[in-house]
């Protein structure tokens, strides 16, 4: 059994299912015990591309700046498509947090009784993410959500463990009882939130008094950016930390924007390390633990 989970969830645009392959290479190079740490991606990618490339193939391809313009329309329709009439019972919110729930899981099935998660995020999965913990949440403390799976979340039980029933431990683990931390990259969760008034700008309960959440962003990433400032309890919640995405290859693109800054995070040394260093403090150096 692992002692730490750690499980990433994609961004906008389109995503292969081992987009965090090169990420958990370097992750587990970077630690004492790689023994101890099971790897594991919610992907949901699968739920929007079909829709999109279609739409692509109809109307994108005679246009001018076709890989701008391809970056837009995939990024872009999955942050409307996850949002639209969300509260349906089949929609594509509930599908996305059904594959979390699922990812979530898997994972709790590989941890000790006292294995700790970690969660990685980026860009619309910051958004996603933090829908998912908000409802959790929510109906944690009584509250039934307006949409998603929270709202019954033993009803879902085939999605989420297939024949085996959902324990009070399972559903504990899934809302975020032992999530340890949140890495938020090239968040834009502003995007969502900035028509509301500031008291209405509310995150997700923490979780656990042990939790903590740092997000990273790129000043010159217009899809990034900081959170702390967003509200007094965003202020509380998260730690912004600036890094510079665009560095290496692309550091002469780093005075301006570009679709491709955007998707850097995770080969940024400093993100890594900063991962690194939490799933480390979370791996006893001298614990034997099968794999």
């Amino acid at each position: 059994m692992k002692q730490v989970a750690l499980v990433t969830i994609h961004g906008m645009g389109e995503t292969e299912p081992d987009y965090a392959a090169t990420l958990f290479q370097a992750v587990q190079h970077g630690l004492v015990q790689p023994a101890q740490l099971y790897c594991g991606t919610v992907y949901y990618q699968d739920l929007l591309q079909y829709n999109e490339q279609r739409v692509w193939q109809a109307t994108g391809f005679r246009l001018r700046w076709s890989k701008l313009r391809r970056f837009m329309l995939f990024g872009f329709a999955d942050a409307a498509a996850l949002e639209h009439r969300k509260e349906q019972p089949h929609s594509l919110y509930h599908y996305s947090q059904l594959k979390i729930a699922r990812a979530l899981y898997l994972a709790k099935q590989r941890l000790t009784t006292d294995g700790k998660l970690v969660l990685l995020a980026h860009s619309l999965g910051c958004h996603v993410l933090s829908c998912y913990l908000w409802d959790a949440q929510q109906a944690k403390a009584g509250v039934k959500p307006a949409a998603g799976i929270w709202r019954d979340i033993k009803r879902y039980q085939a999605g989420i463990s297939g024949d085996t029933p959902l324990t009070d431990e399972d559903i504990a683990f899934l809302r975020g009882d032992r999530l340890a931390a949140l890495l938020t990259t090239g968040c834009n969760i502003p995007i969502f939130v900035a028509a509301h008034a500031m008291e209405q700008i509310v995150p997700f309960n923490k979780p656990n008094n042990a939790f903590i959440w740092q997000n990273y962003y790129d000043k010159d990433d217009v899809l990034g950016w900081p959170l702390a400032d967003l509200s007094p309890g965003y202020g509380q919640l998260v730690t912004d930390i600036e890094v510079n995405a665009g560095g290496g290859f692309f550091g002469w693109l780093a005075a301006s924007w570009n679709p491709l800054s955007h998707n850097q995070y995770w080969q940024d040394k400093k993100v890594v390390t900063a991962l690194n260093t939490q799933l480390a403090a979370l791996l006893p150096a001298a614990t034997e633990l099968t794999p």
